[in-house]
């Protein structure tokens, strides 16, 4: 089920606010239980709506996760935790890269692996990684022994279930012990209203607008001039941007609804400097999580320099792979990884020497340089295979200088501005196709690199008319736009 369909909005997420408010005859922990089980069952439907298979896939893993959490909150033998994260792993690589692994050894050996053409359950590198930390914590201690009814909601909780955050145990345990035992929080609920209607207008307003633009460029990169695929590859860094941070957004305002603070995974990291500082802004869970049971584990910076830039390429190398299977996805990761360790040398050898001080102009430099970095590894992100980013690439620097594409124009081009434009007659002239483009680029580059957030938003819209004005126009609009609507890009990794 999507966030943005009628049957979320219209159905599901009314039933389950109805359903986890309404006043009942169970009071203490036999309200708390009854909560819980609730938020499960929402949980299921909502994960089982998808594909029912999903939803046993889920449950296994749940199931088996939960033995070794009780057999390691006994006693703690490495071997078992070892072999819990083994099964888990193993499950992730069978799911989603097995085909890839045939394929690579069929190229490569000149053998005939059948492939078998695994459809990918959504989520699984979410939850997979989440019971992951969920074990290991279990072994070094951090994690007493939990109820079968929390762990079960700690995976399933449907707001973060599909494309995270990977959320810890030490964020949601304590919340969920406190489910069933607080009163009705009505401000809370407005502002997760709120923040969920920004989050959706991002998805369904811009993401998918931009991602129009961005299939018609990689469908027809044989016809694209160099100004064309220029904009294709600003189009996709705007795409993902709104899309994830969407969702995200969608994400928290539906925990804070039912009174769960899910922490944030996404904060404006195309306002980074720099490529260490964009890693603290973007996914910030995952890149916790690598941090704390991969370059920690391997030794972090405690063996000097060259085995802590060492151990930053393979965390890199483990997020390109956990992203997609795929050698892009690697060269993506390899592009970030070098990133990050030359700028990490820098920061710490040179920096100091040579800048003393920072001046707006200096910090906007940065800003675009990181961006254009940042948007031609996105390339390798989006692309089929490195063929067709390398492609890509080379038309942006090499192709024909033409003036950009009225057909890639005219996919960039929200039939509400249009209308405008005719209202306007503004369409007999030849620039008229490219005004809806502009402003939506506009509107895209000002949100991701200039204004505020939507978090920041909502602490300015508290008590405001013309705020509550605006969401509700908002709602309006992307409820009217759901028959265009697609999933969201991290349904796919």
């Amino acid at each position: 089920m999507l966030f943005n369909s009628y049957i979320f909005v219209f159905v599901f997420l009314p039933i389950c606010l109805l359903g986890f408010y309404l006043p009942s005859n169970h009071r203490g922990q036999s309200r708390a239980v009854q909560d819980k089980l609730f938020l499960i069952f929402m949980s299921f439907w909502f994960y089982g709506y998808f594909n029912p298979a999903y939803l046993l896939i889920m449950i296994c893993s749940i199931g088996v996760n939960y033995l070794f959490h009780k057999i390691l909150s006994q006693r703690p033998h490495k071997a078992v935790m070892v072999l819990a994260v083994a099964v888990d792993l193993g499950v992730l690589f069978y799911f989603k890269y097995y085909d890839f692994f045939a394929e690579t050894v069929n190229a490569v050996f000149g053998t005939s692996v059948a492939l078998k053409n695994i459809l990918l359950p959504l989520g699984i590198s979410f939850f997979t990684f989440q019971q992951i930390s969920f074990v290991v914590d279990t072994y070094r201690g951090e994690v007493r022994d939990c109820p079968l009814v929390d762990y079960t909601l700690f995976v399933s909780f449907f707001p973060q279930l599909i494309a995270g955050p990977i959320v810890n145990h030490s964020e949601m345990l304590p919340q969920f012990a406190q489910i069933g035992h607080r009163p009705v929080g009505w401000e809370r609920i407005a502002e997760g209203f709120g923040l969920f209607i920004l989050g959706l207008s991002k998805k369904v307003l811009l993401a998918d607008t931009f991602g129009a633009g961005v299939d018609y460029g990689y469908e027809n990169i044989a016809l694209l001039g160099r100004f064309d695929a220029m904009l294709v590859i600003v189009l996709y860094s705007l795409q993902l941007y709104f899309d994830f941070s969407g969702y995200c957004d969608m994400a928290r305002g539906i925990g804070g609804m039912l009174g769960i603070e899910i922490p944030v995974n996404f904060d404006s990291p195309y306002k980074a400097e720099n490529i260490v500082a964009f890693w603290k802004r973007w996914h910030i869970t995952l890149n916790r999580f690598f941090t704390k049971y991969v370059y920690i584990p391997l030794g972090g910076n405690r063996a000097g320099q060259v085995r802590m830039y060492l151990n930053l390429m393979v965390v890199f190398l483990l997020s390109g792979s956990w992203h997609g299977a795929g050698f892009n996805y690697l060269a993506w990761g390899f592009l970030h990884g070098a990133l990050y360790v030359l700028t990490r040398f820098w920061l710490k050898n040179l920096k100091p020497r040579y800048i003393r001080s920072k001046n707006k102009a200096a910090s906007l430099v940065s800003r675009l340089l990181l961006f254009i970095y940042v948007s031609v590894a996105w390339v390798y992100f989006r692309a089929e295979d490195i063929p067709q980013a390398n492609k890509m690439l080379y038309t942006a620097v090499k192709g024909p200088v033409q003036r950009v594409s009225s057909e890639l124009a005219a996919a960039v081009d929200p039939d509400e501005l249009w209308y405008v434009i005719k209202v306007l007659h503004l369409d007999r002239f030849a620039w008229g196709g490219y005004i809806p483009m502009a402003v939506m680029l506009a509107a895209g580059v000002y949100l991701a690199m200039i204004g505020r957030n939507a978090a920041q938003r909502m602490e300015r819209a508290r008590y405001r008319i013309g705020s509550a004005a605006v969401l509700a126009v908002l709602g309006v609009w992307c409820v009217l736009s759901f028959s265009n609507v697609s999933t969201f890009l991290y349904f796919n990794f």
